[in-house]
């Protein structure tokens, strides 16, 4: 192979992703077969403290030992030629004054009792040191020994690419993982909303959003499941921020019938229409000067969301049946469950709308992804539903802890005040026990159903089941029977004599219009 096609193929093991170390292995495997390079190492600078790290070492041998040690720049051998920024040639390794070299280098030389060529060549990267790569070949004449520097210096021109490369790639996700850590730092120190409970890292970042949005006036939109506490989370921004104090008014959209829900949002005048016998303030002009929180913004119409547009974009309105503009000061915080991209998708929402209220979104994770704060939660509605019943219920036991702890909670936090709820009422000794929960969440142990067949009980019972269906599907013909099961007639029929099934029972059911027949087996 000429240097050309060998140089082509170096760069491609440099660029395929490898650890910088198995590309290094890689390259000298390859030199090895190629040019007779041996022992070959390749050493990093680490610009912190400038020692020359070994990143890999070719001979297996001394790998491990000299992957741990480390040089100087300017020290030994290689340091020395790294400091120069020149690649060297040494003929005759016997030759090499032991007093000159590393610790390491020592060790990568060995005893030195038989002669050999000593190439050192220095990897830059506009004009940076970056490292080095050594070999040692056979001894060789001044002018090859040349040949072979001019030849490394090309290769090193290559690999000081994929060094430079992979010190960028580290840099940058220092960067982002110290960014992160000081996120996680800000997220750990957030304060806790009052009415907010649970420590949880998905929840001390709801907390964070909080706090960052509370004492603005911009539109949020609160995502989750249903269950989750959205409207917890919009009271937490309401009463937390620089509108504490002023109206906060709830609106649940999917409760109000489309004939009322505009008259409800914006007001109406007197005589607006049948039964508007005096003049009413809408949702938006009593929550003036304070925040409205629309749940389940996802269920209104498109007639009303092209009205709702208006009111955020401009803050003006008209009550309905009047030509006067009202302008209203109110911040508008709202919540859906829904997936609010296909219904855009689906043409049942606006994509302005959407826009105008996706201007902060906070993610409110369902309680399977909180796990850790079940039992503060459970606790709590404890404390709160045995004094709301005149009850002194002091603890949840081990066995009804596991049964919450199991449970994939698909009416989230919603679902757990439920549940222990009933649970304070049926207690009688002060204990929630596991059989106080619904049997939704009770296990086979805790309900004494647990399963008595083994596995091979049941697949042996489908198994059966399955070849006695087809084989009546397929009136007893065993070639037919195995085509519909996927299986060859002889895999078929060892099933049939290992069940002890006839098939001439379901011929006969057939010839009798379905109606069973006893047929004795013949003895085989």
């Amino acid at each position: 192979m000429g240097e050309l096609g060998l140089l082509h193929e170096i760069s491609d093991v440099l660029s395929q992703g490898f650890e910088l170390a198995e590309a290094a292995l890689h390259m000298f495997g390859k030199l090895s077969q190629t040019k007779g390079y041996r022992r070959g190492v390749l050493t990093v600078l680490n610009r912190e403290n400038g020692h020359l790290l070994l990143e890999a070492a070719q001979d297996a041998a001394q790998s491990h030992a000299l992957t741990r040690a480390h040089g100087k720049l300017g020290e030994g051998l290689v340091g020395g030629v790294l400091s120069e920024k020149r690649a060297r040639a040494f003929p005759d390794s016997t030759l090499l004054d032991a007093s000159t070299l590393c610790d390491w280098e020592k060790q990568w030389l060995g005893p030195r009792t038989e002669r050999e060529a000593v190439l050192v060549i220095p990897i830059q990267h506009a004009d940076e040191g970056l490292g080095t790569l050594c070999f040692t070949r056979s001894c060789a004449s001044e002018a090859l020994l040349e040949n072979d520097l001019r030849f490394l210096a090309l290769v090193a021109g290559q690999v000081g690419l994929a060094v430079r490369f992979r010190q960028l790639a580290k840099e940058r996700l220092d960067t982002l993982r110290q960014q992160n850590e000081r996120l996680q730092d800000q997220i750990q120190k957030s304060f806790v909303p009052d009415g907010m409970i649970g420590k949880s890292s998905a929840m001390r970042t709801v907390y964070f959003h909080i706090d960052q949005v509370a004492d603005s006036k911009t539109t949020v939109l609160i995502r989750g499941e249903t269950g989750v506490g959205k409207e917890r989370v919009a009271q937490a921004i309401a009463l937390g921020g620089n509108r504490r104090g002023k109206p906060f008014v709830r609106v649940n959209c999917a409760a109000l019938p489309e004939s009322i829900i505009e008259s409800e949002l914006f007001g109406h005048e007197k005589g607006a229409f049948t039964g508007a016998l005096a003049l009413r303030k809408g949702r938006f002009e009593l929550a003036h000067e304070g925040t409205l929180f629309l749940d389940e913004i996802g269920e209104i119409s498109l007639a009303t969301q092209a009205k709702l547009l208006r009111v955020l974009q401009e803050g003006t309105f008209e009550r309905v049946g009047g030509t006067a503009p009202i302008r209203v000061d109110v911040r508008v915080i709202t919540a859906t469950n829904r997936n609010l991209e296909e219904m855009i998708e689906a043409g049942k929402f606006r994509l302005d709308l959407y826009y105008r209220i996706n201007v902060f979104p906070i993610y409110v994770p369902p309680l399977r992804e909180r796990r850790s704060d079940l039992l503060e939660l459970s606790d709590y509605f404890l404390e709160k539903y045995s004094r709301q019943n005149n009850k002194r219920v002091v603890r949840i036991s081990t066995p009804a802890i596991d049964m919450l702890m199991a449970y994939h909670w698909p009416g989230n936090v919603r679902e757990l005040e439920n549940v222990i709820e009933r649970a304070v009422l049926l207690t009688q000794d002060g204990v929630i026990h596991g059989f106080h929960l619904p049997p939704t969440l009770q296990t086979g142990e805790a309900s004494d159903t647990a399963p008595r067949q083994t596995l091979q009980d049941a697949m042996d019972a489908l198994e059966n089941e399955m070849i006695v269906e087809a084989l009546k599907a397929q009136r007893g013909i065993v070639a037919k029977a195995a085509r519909q099961l996927g299986l060859t007639e002889r895999k078929l029929g060892l099933r049939v004599r290992a069940h002890d099934i006839d098939p001439r029972r379901f011929r006969t059911e057939a010839a009798n219009g379905g109606t069973p027949s006893q047929v004795t087996r013949p003895q085989v």
